[in-house]
């Protein structure tokens, strides 16, 4: 007995010590991964989970290879990571098609890292906004002059904070390109000089100079801009090591390109013009992130502003972020989508309580507290071409996601 115990344990060491050279030739052969554990994943990734086991359906989950593989083949995008959780963990995790196809192909994997564009509102910028709130340092319904004097003119002194976060300002959609050649202080001075387009609270406007705005007031009422106070307070402690402005050289090799800017692609750079004149930093674009760290951050809201033993936010904080505005045209969160014209990559079937929101060069990001359930979706729509479209791909993504819900509980 004790002889077959030994060729046990031997044979234990010997495939323990495969899977080091196996994790040590990955990293060695591909220098973009992000370093792994020796299942092959990221170290401070959310744990897997099958299907059954988070109460969801993995036929109805597998129906997603072929509608992923129907866009891939309709040019939708080039290619896209998809990830679904949970109960706390992931259930469904897969990169499909290609990062780039120009000037040459690389597949897609799973912790490409995505310029998210306007997924930085919500993710980078509102919750920001909310925290300080919670910390009384903002009240969402004060005016924005009480904070930032300089934006009474031109008739805004009566804008509230909770106004720009929920679109209802009347500030146009966006400004001139030409007001930010200049730089970032001349672009502000500019913004603040803006007349609003409509009486404020009447007419919902989708406007990237909200959040510019909401963007400059953290900066002024923390000491911190964006890109170092979320990383103190938010993607710091939550362990979101590949969530960024400006992304240093290690993450930029990872990205997925978008665009040409003259005869350079964009890569690792913010694609949205304004935040690229604002220094790359800004706060309705800009933020850089993977499916693994999106996922920690829902993870986080799901569990009401906590992540394992890490609390960054007030469970009321998060309560907030869903709390339904009627606002013209449908139904907003402070800084998130619930129910509007640009809530076609939500998903059918989820609950009241749903929030998210998309990103023009190919994102979004749904939570759902009513199903304790997360949908990402991150592609590169805008590779090469700026011709790709992915909000009804990723809306139905959703629905399968409470689909699987539904067939799960009908099994029982």
């Amino acid at each position: 007995m004790r002889s077959v115990l030994r060729h046990v344990w031997r044979l234990g060491g010997v495939v323990f010590q495969l899977l080091v050279l196996i994790a040590q030739f990955s990293a060695a052969a591909d220098p973009e991964s992000r370093p792994t554990s020796l299942l092959g994943r990221p170290e401070s990734a959310l744990p897997r989970r099958a299907p059954a086991d988070a109460g969801m359906n993995a036929q109805e989950l597998d129906k997603i290879d072929a509608l992923v593989a129907a866009a891939l083949a309709e040019k939708k995008m080039p290619g896209c990571v998809v990830c679904i959780g949970r109960r706390g963990a992931i259930v469904w995790q897969k990169a499909y098609g290609w990062k780039q196809v120009e000037p040459t192909q690389r597949p897609m994997t799973v912790d490409t890292v995505f310029d998210l564009a306007s997924l930085t509102k919500p993710i980078a910028t509102a919750t920001s906004i909310l925290l300080l709130a919670e910390r009384g340092k903002i009240k969402l319904d004060e005016r924005v002059a009480a904070y930032l004097p300089e934006f009474a003119a031109a008739g805004k002194d009566a804008v509230t904070v909770r106004d720009l976060l929920i679109h209802q300002s009347g500030l146009i959609a966006d400004n001139a390109l030409a007001d930010y050649e200049q730089g970032p202080e001349e672009a502000l001075r500019r913004i603040f000089a803006l007349k609003l387009t409509a009486p404020t609270g009447s007419k919902f406007i989708y406007s990237d100079v909200n959040f510019i705005v909401l963007g400059e007031l953290v900066r002024r009422v923390s000491g911190a801009d964006l890109q170092a106070f979320t990383q103190r307070e938010l993607f710091g402690p939550l362990g979101m090591r590949d969530t960024t402005f400006l992304p240093p050289e290690p993450l930029k090799i990872r990205t997925a390109p978008t665009e040409r800017r003259g005869e350079v692609w964009i890569q690792g750079e913010v694609h949205d013009p304004r935040a690229a004149r604002l220094g790359g930093i800004a706060g309705h674009a800009g933020l850089f992130s993977t499916a693994d760290d999106l996922a920690i951050f829902a993870a986080m809201l799901l569990g009401g502003g906590q992540y394992q033993e890490t609390r960054v936010l007030a469970a009321e904080t998060v309560s907030r972020m869903g709390e339904p505005h009627k606002v013209s045209s449908g139904v907003r969160g402070p800084g998130w989508d619930k129910r509007t014209g640009f809530s076609s990559n939500r998903g059918e079937g989820m609950t009241d309580l749903a929030f998210g929101h998309g990103g023009f060069t190919g994102t979004t990001f749904w939570i759902d507290p009513g199903l304790d359930l997360f949908v990402i979706f991150l592609s590169n729509r805008l590779h090469p071409h700026g011709k790709g479209n992915v909000n009804a791909l990723a809306g139905r993504l959703g629905s399968v996601a409470v689909a699987s819900i539904s067939a799960a509980k009908t099994e029982k």
